[in-house]
């Protein structure tokens, strides 16, 4: 299924702004949720082909959505890639035991971000 909408969850507005620019330039239409309940409510609302997530937000994780995206009926289809500060190798495993498809680490370069997309399309 091509990608065409992502809906990026994250609550840092610079992260938020770099992924959309890359995102956006790119062809891609961009959705901005800055909390984890947000991104909750909005994935049933817009119904996005990509969740880009971050891990550490507030309220709720990262990795406690994904999980409630990727169990749900409604949404399990939706590709998740977690985009996350948190680098460690447990906290890769983890995203992924979640439902996520992939990892990022941040600082994201643009050809991995788009490679990653591209490979999910």
């Amino acid at each position: 299924m091509p990608i065409n909408k992502i809906l990026i969850v994250d609550d840092s507005p610079t992260d938020c702004k770099l992924l959309s620019d890359i995102l956006e330039g790119s062809g891609y239409a961009v959705v901005i949720a800055g909390t984890a309940e947000e991104a909750l409510s909005k994935v049933k609302e817009i119904k996005p082909d990509l969740v880009l997530m971050d891990v550490v937000l507030p309220g709720q994780s990262g990795f406690q959505a994904t999980r409630i995206l990727s169990k749900d009926p409604e949404t399990k289809h939706i590709s998740i890639i977690i985009v996350s500060s948190k680098g460690q190798e447990t906290d890769r495993v983890w995203g992924m035991r979640q439902g996520a498809k992939d990892y990022l680490v941040k600082p994201i370069k643009k050809a991995d971000l788009l490679a990653k997309i591209s490979a999910l399309g």
